[in-house]
C-alpha cells in the first residue's frame, strides 16, 4: 500500500508540473490569439474588447490562477475559434484518438511478440538476421515520412484505401500502420532480448530436460517471465503513441485530439491547446502509472521488497 500511495503522489506531482509548464509555454509562443481572429485590418478599439472578454488583458500571474481554479473545478474553458467549452471539443475527438491508438497497440504486439520470439529461437540465424533488419528498419523510418509514402501506395497507386479522413474500417488501416510500426520495431527487439535472456536460466534448461517440446517451454516457462520488462516498455511506448498520434492524425486528417492540436496552435487559441497537451501528458502519466502498478502485482519480487 505504501509503494501505490507513494506511485500516485509521485503521478500528482508530475501532473501538477505538466499544468504549469503547458500554460507558461503557451504563453511564451509568438503569436496574438486576437489577430488570429479579427485579422490584421480589425480596429484597435475591436481588438482590446475582444482582448478584455478572454481576460487576456490580465496579468500572468492572474491568468495562471485562474486556469489552476479552472482545472480544479473540471473547467477547461471556453474555445476562441470555435465558442465551444473545450470539454465538449476534446469529448468529440476522444473516441477517434483511443480507437487510433488501440489499433496501433494491438498491431505492434500482434507482429512483435511472434517477430521477436522468431528471432530468439533462430539466434544467429537468417531469421533472426532478417527480423532484426525489419526491426531496425520500422525504427529508422519516421512517421511523417512513412505515412505520404502508404498513401502514395495502397490510396493513390492501388486504390485500396482512403486517403485521409475516418470513414469505416478501411480508413484505420493506414494510420494504425503508420502509428504502429516504430512501436512493433522496438518492442521486437525487446521480446528478443528478453526471450534469449530467460532461455538461459536453470528453470528452462529443467524443462527442457523434462521433455517438454520447444514450443511449449517459450510458451509455458519462457514468454510469461519474458513479459516483464516487455510490459515496462508497452507502458512507457502506449504513451509515446499518444504523442505520436499528433503527426500520424495530421497526415491523415483523422479527426483526433492530435489534429484538434494542431489547428488550435494554428490559429493561437490557448483554451484548445493547453487542454490538449495537458490531456496527452496526463494519458501518459497515467499509463505509466498505472504500468507501475501492474508491474508490482506482476512480478511478486518488488512486493516482498
Amino acid at each position: 500500500m505504501q509503494l501505490i500511495l507513494s506511485r500516485i503522489g509521485s503521478a500528482l506531482l508530475v501532473v501538477f508540473g505538466v499544468c504549469t509548464l503547458v500554460f507558461l509555454l503557451i504563453h511564451l509562443v509568438p503569436g496574438d490569439p486576437i489577430e488570429a481572429m479579427l485579422g490584421e485590418s480589425a480596429q484597435p478599439a475591436d481588438r482590446q474588447a475582444l482582448r478584455t472578454a478572454l481576460g487576456l488583458d490580465r496579468p500572468l500571474g492572474e491568468q495562471y490562477l485562474r486556469y489552476l481554479g479552472g482545472l480544479v473545478r473540471l473547467d477547461l474553458g471556453q474555445s476562441f475559434q470555435f465558442q465551444r467549452p473545450v470539454a465538449d471539443l476534446l469529448a468529440e475527438r476522444i473516441p477517434a484518438t483511443l480507437e487510433l491508438a488501440g489499433t496501433a497497440l494491438a498491431l505492434a504486439l500482434v507482429v512483435a511478440v511472434p517477430l521477436g520470439v522468431l528471432a530468439a529461437r533462430n539466434r544467429g540465424g537468417v531469421l533472426d538476421s532478417g527480423a532484426m533488419g525489419l526491426s531496425l528498419l520500422g525504427i529508422s523510418i519516421p512517421n511523417f515520412w512513412l505515412g505520404p509514402l502508404l498513401i502514395l501506395v495502397f490510396s493513390l497507386g492501388l486504390g485500396w484505401t482512403p486517403v485521409s479522413g475516418r470513414d469505416g474500417p478501411v480508413s484505420l488501416i493506414l494510420p494504425a500502420v503508420t502509428l504502429g510500426s516504430g512501436l512493433a520495431a522496438v518492442l521486437a527487439r525487446m521480446v528478443r532480448g528478453s526471450v534469449l535472456e530467460v532461455l538461459g536460466e536453470d528453470y528452462v534448461r529443467t524443462a527442457r530436460a523434462k521433455g517438454l517440446s520447444e514450443a511449449a517451454v517459450i510458451r509455458h516457462h519462457a514468454l510469461r517471465n519474458a513479459w516483464l520488462p516487455v510490459l515496462t516498455l508497452v507502458g512507457l511506448q502506449l504513451g509515446g503513441l499518444l504523442g505520436g498520434a499528433v503527426i500520424t492524425e495530421t497526415v491523415f486528417a483523422w479527426p483526433g485530439v492530435g489534429s484538434l492540436l494542431v489547428e488550435a496552435i494554428r490559429n493561437r487559441d490557448y483554451p484548445v491547446v493547453q487542454a490538449s497537451v495537458l490531456l496527452v501528458s496526463l494519458a501518459y502519466v497515467l499509463v505509466n502509472t498505472l504500468t507501475d502498478l501492474v508491474y508490482v502485482w506482476v512480478d511478486p519480487r518488488i512486493r516482498l521488497a
